[in-house]
C-alpha cells in the first residue's frame, strides 16, 4: 500500500467512526461490528450475485476460480473477503476480519480459537450472530460472528464440486460459515 493509499484509507476510517459517534452518541464494540458486518456483507452479496453469478453462470463470459490471476479469471468471492481484510489489516483501522467455516475448502479457514468454533457453530445452528469476548496474545477482543449465506448458485455449486469440500449438500440459503470480526477493547 503506498503512502497515499494509506491517508486515504486512514481518512475513511476517520470519518467513519466520527460519524458514529456524532450521529449515535457512544458507540460500543457491538454496533461497530455490525455496522462493519453490514458493509462486508452487502459488498460480498453484490460481488457474488451482481458479477459472478451473471458473468459465470447466467452470461457464461468468464469463470471465477481459484487461481484466477492464472487463469485470467475473477477471484472467488471469499477470495475477494480476504483481499479486502487483508488491506483493512495493512491500514491499521483498528479491526480485523475474516471468513471462516466449520467445513472449510481452505484449511487457513477453519476457526482457531474456542469461540470462533462456538460462534460459528451459533451461526450455523440457530441462523444467529454471535458474541463472545476473547483474550489473544494478552490482548482482549470483542469478537462477533456473522452467518455466512450462500445467495446464489455460483456459491452451492463451487462449495458442492470442489474436490477439497467436506461437505457436499449446500443449497441456497443455507449457512457455510461465518464472518468473524474482531475489535480490540483495550
Amino acid at each position: 500500500m503506498n503512502k497515499r493509499q494509506l491517508i486515504r484509507s486512514i481518512c475513511a476510517t476517520s470519518i467513519a467512526l466520527s460519524s458514529f459517534n456524532v450521529f449515535a452518541g457512544e458507540i460500543t464494540a457491538q454496533k461497530m461490528a455490525d455496522a462493519i458486518f453490514a458493509v462486508i456483507e452487502a459488498d460480498r452479496a453484490t460481488y457474488t450475485q451482481k458479477v459472478v453469478q451473471r458473468l459465470q453462470n447466467e452470461e457464461e463470459v468468464i469463470t471465477a476460480e481459484e487461481r484466477w490471476k492464472e487463469e485470467s479469471a475473477l477471484p472467488l468471492p471469499a477470495q475477494m473477503l480476504r483481499m479486502g481484510a487483508e488491506r483493512v489489516s495493512e491500514s491499521n483501522a483498528g479491526f480485523s476480519y475474516a471468513l471462516l467455516s466449520l467445513w472449510p475448502i481452505n484449511k487457513q479457514n477453519k476457526p482457531k480459537t474456542a469461540l470462533e468454533t462456538k460462534g460459528l457453530k451459533m451461526a450455523a445452528e440457530k441462523l444467529q450472530n454471535f458474541y463472545g469476548e476473547e483474550t489473544l496474545g494478552g490482548k482482549t477482543y470483542f469478537t462477533a460472528v456473522y452467518p455466512d449465506i450462500a445467495v446464489s448458485e455460483a456459491c452451492v455449486t463451487c462449495h458442492n464440486d470442489h474436490i477439497d469440500t467436506p461437505k457436499t449438500d449446500f443449497k441456497i440459503g443455507d449457512v457455510m460459515g461465518g464472518v468473524v470480526i474482531r475489535i480490540p477493547l483495550n
